[in-house]
């Protein structure tokens, strides 16, 4: 069945949980694979602005980190003032999945809005799908 609500992407990364978390954590890193928001600064402590490479729209980005978990949840908006939680990501460590504690799984998941049409979320998904192989390999080439 396609989740008409959630979508979710995962991919088997050949380093360490924490490697792969601090990718996925940091806001200015992020926007070498975040195509939504590509090329990030960060605007105000953390608050960071980046463009869409499809577009070239303007997206905020405020990330909130639970190192302890793994867990980051982002907001994001065409403004900061508009921001809201749209997407979620989260590291496996490769040893709860009997991969071993030099492996992880990075999944990233993001939520449908009301306004968004078929083709949006459809290009949405698309997009977070080819975003796992840029973070494999940013993580795998170093």
């Amino acid at each position: 069945m396609r989740d008409p609500h959630c979508h979710s992407s995962s991919i088997l990364v050949e380093r360490p949980a924490d490697a792969a978390f601090e990718i996925m954590s940091d806001g200015v890193k992020q926007g070498a694979w975040a195509w939504g928001s590509a090329n990030r600064r960060e605007v105000e402590p953390g608050l960071f602005l980046g463009a869409s490479v499809f577009t070239g729209a303007a997206s905020y980005v405020r990330l909130n980190i639970d190192r302890e978990r793994l867990l980051v949840d982002y907001d994001v908006g065409a403004r900061k003032e508009e921001m809201q939680f749209r997407n979620m990501a989260r590291v496996i460590p490769g040893d709860v999945l009997d991969l071993g504690a030099n492996k992880c799984v990075v999944s990233l998941m993001t939520w449908r809005t009301s306004a968004q049409t078929d083709a949006d979320w459809e290009r949405l998904s698309c997009i977070h799908e080819a975003e796992m192989f840029l973070i494999k390999g940013l993580l795998e080439r170093k």
